[in-house]
């Protein structure tokens, strides 16, 4: 299976329409990849909050239709990162004046949508995404042929939880676009590596580069096996990370090490 990570680089000086028409050719450029994955937020840039409002969508709105044909005339699977998405209010106002939510929307190679989801875990420990965005509820898992992928979003990676969900759901390849800042790089490695073996799990992390409202990107999107083996790891800039794998490797690691096997699960806490 080939996947391509493309590591967007977000120019502030760039619009948010040059940029989606900008990616949407980069996808276009990777005719022949299995599965392309984009990161997040790379419309207005993941620190940028003050544009999160202004710059939110429907859930079909311009970057879902740009995607969608994007990855259609591609004939790829597309996880197309994440968008701010402005739902409609509970009064169903066509203005769609309803929360927000860090949404990721993933496409089958017809161009359809074969999933959405919403960000779990917000950052921001009380400020920025953690108060403008509303979090979403539902893990999401979606089959691929050759592979079944566990979608989670950027500050998920801190919460092993969460993947043990996907997995116990089927999930066998992980896909995580981010906006991770550079000064938590050593983080970002760390925690990708951890994921992918604790979860006899390929890992897909994609990363964006750049500077999100004066906040230095990590970039370095890495690709990691089930034994934890890191099997391409991009640079600091934008680029396309481009690698093969087998995804018929997940089933062999954690038959030959069943480790999954060995969870204590319902344990009680602590009695005081």
């Amino acid at each position: 299976m080939r996947a391509s990570l493309i590591q967007i680089a977000v120019d502030e000086g760039e619009s948010v329409a040059s940029r989606r028409q900008r990616v949407a050719a980069l996808v276009r450029e990777q005719a022949g990849a299995d599965l392309v994955v984009l990161p997040e937020l790379w419309t207005t840039g993941a620190f940028a909050y003050e544009e999160f409002g202004p710059e939110a969508e429907p859930l079909e709105g311009p970057t879902y239709e740009a995607m969608a044909k994007a990855a259609s005339d591609a004939g790829v699977w597309l996880h197309a990162g994440s968008i701010p998405e402005r739902t409609a209010s509970d009064s169903g106002s066509a203005a769609g004046d309803g929360p927000l939510y860090n949404t990721s929307l993933l496409f089958s190679p017809s161009g359809d949508l074969a999933a959405a989801y919403r960000k779990i875990h917000r950052f921001g420990f009380d400020q920025g995404e953690a108060v403008l965005m509303s979090a979403g509820r539902d893990l999401v898992t979606v089959r691929l042929p050759g592979t079944t992928l566990g979608v989670a979003t950027c500050y998920d990676l801190r919460f092993p939880e969460l993947f043990r969900g996907l997995v116990d759901a089927g999930a066998e390849t992980l896909v995580i676009p981010a906006g991770w800042p550079e000064r938590r790089r050593a983080h970002w490695t760390l925690l990708a590596q951890a994921r992918a073996v604790e979860n006899q799990a390929f890992v897909l992390a994609c990363g964006t580069a750049g500077t999100h409202a004066g906040v230095p990107q990590a970039g370095h999107s890495i690709v990691v096996d089930p034994w934890g083996e890191v099997l391409a790891e991009a640079g600091a800039g934008e680029e396309v990370l481009t690698v093969d794998f087998d995804p018929a490797k997940v089933a062999a690691t954690r038959e030959q090490f069943p480790a999954l096997k060995d969870r204590m699960l319902g344990l009680e806490p602590p009695r005081r």
